[in-house]
């Protein structure tokens, strides 16, 4: 009696969703009495407590339990959960050939079953993988045709989520973004199963987060939070909440939270036997680092980013550009963006390659990627990433000498980031802004923005934009110039020609004689001469 009232515990726990207790208690459970249903649940519940070898091993016994039962659909189901998990964690060809055999099984089953759905599913996974979206995006009809003709949630949702990841890819935004959010009702109702609806609730988040999309991402994340914490025990998808928590974190300026949230992510990667995701989290961790100013912690965190595989750009670059490493950023944008890469990666690099063209002087290439950066944001319609576009913009403006130009662009993208309850990104904006008003001869409003965008970066704790802004603050030189503009008077009245000049500040030819224009402008000189006599009159040089 004792064996069978500590199985019907077990199995209650798995029905309750207690995780741990069904896997701890499962685990322990004679062999002898546990049917193949009874090691699926041992399956499952390894997989959402981090155990993944122990899933394979107690899915492969519910495997052969249906085959020794004759059960052929179930077996077929397992032979798909087994494929499915060692697709994910990594083992393509053990992968492929518990998919072949599953196949096989089914070619010996009159007529059409679902479960032939869930192998379609499997295809679709792997052409989607493998960067075949065209293959992909047919099967992910195929699946959802399935999931609707069957009433099977779990194809349904997966089917859905696929189309809309595609559609994005392809630049077709907002119907990408509606496919996203149908696939998330049958979870909302708790129709899918928990593997299934943890897989697709982050793929989902992450791709609000591609497309910047921060407040679908926010709202997501919230309704993930809350699922994970109904589950006592669940370890597998806890690192992808905690990178989604540190993002939505990070664009709201909480930045030691953030922090915190990314090293969790990090270590539960590693608890949930996926240690390669960790590298997004620490590249993330960087980003934060670098916009505190906590540069060798970023570029440490960076490093071991890369030692998982991962990437850390447009991030690494711009930490680069800020240590005046300028060269090896350039070299590094303009590598990336010389790869194939379609809408949605492109708008992830934009952004911080223009930040570190302009820093490079390269205010040309900028103008052309901020260019594209604003066709992109307008066809995804995420109001983020409008905010990147215009704050790009309104930089390449700035520094081709057209402040009336930049201004509207600024002011847009601040309006933006304030809605977004972003304030590091606003405070930013409202630099740009005093900039512009600064070279329109507005001075007073000028210190006005920043003033205020140096109390929120100190507040912060974002020093290196913190120092920015208390440069800018103080009293501007003589005759309204800019600080770039004396830059390239001190440099005219040292008796230097413009290419001279474009080799030492690292501009183009083109941007020195703009300079030089508004220099004259401001002045009301007409020479090169006079411009210099006014140089050594107030003391610049």
């Amino acid at each position: 009696m004792g064996v069978v009232d500590d199985l019907a515990r077990a199995r209650a726990a798995f029905e309750h969703r207690e995780w741990m207790a069904a896997y701890e208690a499962l685990s322990e459970a004679d062999d002898a009495v546990l049917t193949a249903d009874d090691f699926a649940q041992l399956a499952t519940a390894a997989y959402l407590v981090g155990r993944t070898n122990d899933c394979v091993q107690a899915m492969q016994r519910a495997y052969q339990g249906h085959v020794d039962a004759g059960d052929t659909l179930g077996a077929a189901r397992c032979g798909f959960w087994l494929s499915m998990v060692l697709l994910m964690s990594g083992e393509p060809a053990v992968a492929g050939g518990w998919g072949s055999r599953c196949q096989r099984l089914l070619d010996d089953v009159p007529g059409d079953v679902v479960e032939r759905g869930y192998l379609l599913m499997l295809a679709m996974l792997r052409s989607f993988f493998t960067g075949d979206h065209e293959t992909a995006h047919r099967l992910a009809l195929e699946v959802i045709d399935y999931g609707h003709r069957y009433r099977d949630a779990d194809l349904l949702a997966n089917g859905l989520n696929a189309q809309g990841r595609l559609l994005l890819y392809a630049g077709r935004v907002p119907e990408g973004l509606a496919l996203l959010d149908e696939a998330m009702i049958g979870i909302s109702t708790g129709e899918v199963s928990p593997v299934s609806a943890g897989q697709v609730y982050c793929s989902m988040i992450e791709a609000c987060q591609e497309v910047s999309d921060y407040g679908r991402a926010a709202e997501w994340t919230s309704v993930l939070t809350t699922w994970i914490d109904a589950q006592p025990g669940l370890v597998k998808f806890t690192g992808q909440c905690a990178v989604h928590r540190g993002q939505i974190m990070r664009v709201r300026g909480a930045f030691t939270e953030a922090v915190e949230e990314f090293e969790l992510a990090a270590h539960r990667y590693a608890a949930a036997e996926t240690p390669g995701a960790a590298g997004l989290a620490l590249a993330e961790c960087g980003d934060v680092l670098r916009v505190r100013g906590d540069f060798a912690a970023a570029e440490a965190a960076y490093a071991r980013a890369a030692g998982y595989g991962y990437e850390p750009q447009p991030g690494l670059a711009l930490l680069w550009s800020a240590r005046g490493r300028g060269q090896a950023a350039v070299a590094a944008v303009s590598r990336l963006l010389g790869e194939q890469r379609g809408p949605v990666h492109r708008s992830r690099l934009l952004p911080g390659a223009v930040e570190v063209l302009l820093a490079g002087g390269d205010t040309d290439q900028a103008d052309e990627l901020s260019v594209e950066l604003a066709a992109i944001a307008g066809s995804f319609g995420c109001p983020a990433l409008r905010a990147m576009a215009g704050y790009a913009r309104g930089g390449v403006l700035l520094a081709r000498g057209e402040p009336a130009a930049a201004l509207p662009e600024s002011r847009i993208a601040a309006q933006e980031w304030q809605r977004l309850s972003s304030p590091y990104e606003l405070a930013r904006c409202r630099v740009l802004i005093g900039r512009a008003l600064r070279e329109l001869a507005d001075e007073q409003s000028a210190t006005t923005e920043f003033a205020a965008a140096r109390q929120v970066f100190h507040d912060l704790g974002a020093l290196p934009a913190e120092q920015e802004a208390a440069h800018l603050v103080a009293p501007a030189a003589p005759g309204g110039l800019t600080a770039r503009e004396v830059e390239v008077l001190r440099l005219v009245a040292a008796g230097r020609s413009n290419p001279e000049i474009a080799a030492r500040l690292v501009l183009s030819e083109k941007t020195v004689a703009r300079h030089l224009s508004n220099i004259f402008t401001k002045l009301d000189v007409t020479s090169r001469t006079a411009a210099a006599a006014f140089a050594y009159e107030n003391r610049l040089v």
